[in-house]
């Protein structure tokens, strides 16, 4: 949930989530709701890289998770197969995830799965590309979206994908997402987000175009007790596909 790049990402994004480090693998904490959503959203980004494992002719892709938090999402994506590295600028979330996997080695079937604390623009000029990059729940949380859209980019190789899944400024996001969540149901610590930088998906849509990106597909993920199901309902939460063609 928290972003890799420095300059998009305030020293307080960062150092709200590194708050959380300690209780990010805690099913019950507070980071429930990314553990119930989890499953859901990396089944479908994996899902949607299936024509691009067969184009590159391996079920095993490099994968950057951007914002990768204590992993939750990277350690899904190695279990899938992937070579994945996991991301992030907040050193005790990174601290977390590391902790994690030595705590609970990865099967032999499984992909490589590594983690670093930086910025996505230390990659760049590393000049690192990766087949497919995910940033999930990441993207309301940075300053300047287009520009961060433009770093995925960057570092995704030709004909690569890239996963965004983020909440839209809708009213009913306004009353679920933010209100509900944080100050009624308390499902999410009070702050976590900011209702005026969630982004509808036709903005999304847009910003990836500026970006040399194509959007491909999305679906809404909603919460229909007791689980949370893909459905066409983008009013709340969301994830997109990118092609870089």
């Amino acid at each position: 949930m928290s972003d890799t790049s420095t300059s998009s990402v305030s020293p307080r994004e960062i150092a709200q989530f590194d708050k959380l480090a300690a209780q990010w693998w805690d099913p019950r904490g507070p980071m429930r709701p990314l553990h119930e959503m989890n499953p859901l959203r990396t089944k479908w980004v994996n899902d949607r890289l299936a024509p691009l494992r067969a184009a590159r002719g391996s079920d095993r892709l490099s994968l950057l998770d951007i914002g990768c938090g204590a992993g939750l999402a990277s350690e899904a994506f190695a279990k899938f197969g992937h070579n994945v590295l996991g991301l992030d600028a907040a050193p005790d979330a990174i601290k977390a995830a590391q902790r994690h996997l030595s705590e609970h080695p990865l099967t032999e079937s499984a992909g490589t799965l590594e983690y670093r604390n930086g910025s996505a623009e230390e990659l760049v000029s590393e000049g690192k590309k990766f087949d497919a990059v995910t940033a999930l729940e990441v993207i309301e949380h940075v300053t300047d979206p287009q520009a961060f859209l433009q770093l995925l980019a960057s570092l995704t190789k030709p004909g690569g994908m890239i996963a965004v899944s983020t909440m839209n400024r809708t009213l009913r996001s306004l009353a679920v997402a933010k209100i509900g969540a944080e100050y009624i149901a308390r499902l999410l610590p009070i702050g976590t987000h900011d209702w005026k930088k969630f982004i509808k998906p036709e903005e999304l849509s847009q910003m990836g175009r500026s970006a040399g990106l194509r959007m491909i597909d999305t679906a809404g993920m909603n919460y229909i007790p007791m689980q949370w199901r893909i459905t066409r309902d983008t009013s709340i939460n969301y994830i997109a596909i990118f092609a870089r063609d």
